[in-house]
């Protein structure tokens, strides 16, 4: 399999039950790439200073979802955990009358 969007090939493989993970950090939000794996995250900026966090929905509708890490600005989130992913608040994502729900902890994703 080729190397996607500079994603190691490896995080391409399906695995059955595979935890939420970051797999890739870039600099900007226009360097995200268009696809993702399953149950993955990219960061934005970088580890020590993190500005957002981007993944598609768990719900698997096709919707990105976008986390703004800075705690300056208002909402954010605080990522506890990179390995097995662990964001904190919820995530409550309600637009355009599609509404989900959830937290990740541990790298899984728990529906409220």
């Amino acid at each position: 399999m080729a190397n996607m969007n500079n994603i190691s090939w490896w995080q391409w493989v399906p695995v059955p039950g595979r935890l939420w993970r970051i797999v890739q950090v870039v600099e900007a939000a226009d360097e995200l790439p268009k696809r993702l794996p399953r149950n993955a995250a990219v960061l934005v900026g970088s580890y020590d200073k993190p500005k957002w966090l981007a993944f598609d929905c768990p719900c698997r509708s096709g919707h990105r979802v976008m986390l703004n890490l800075d705690s300056g600005r208002r909402p954010h989130w605080r990522i506890a955990d990179k390995k097995k992913l662990t964001v904190s608040p919820s995530v409550d994502w309600n637009t355009s009358g599609r509404v989900c729900h959830y937290f990740i902890r541990s790298g899984r994703v728990i529906w409220v």
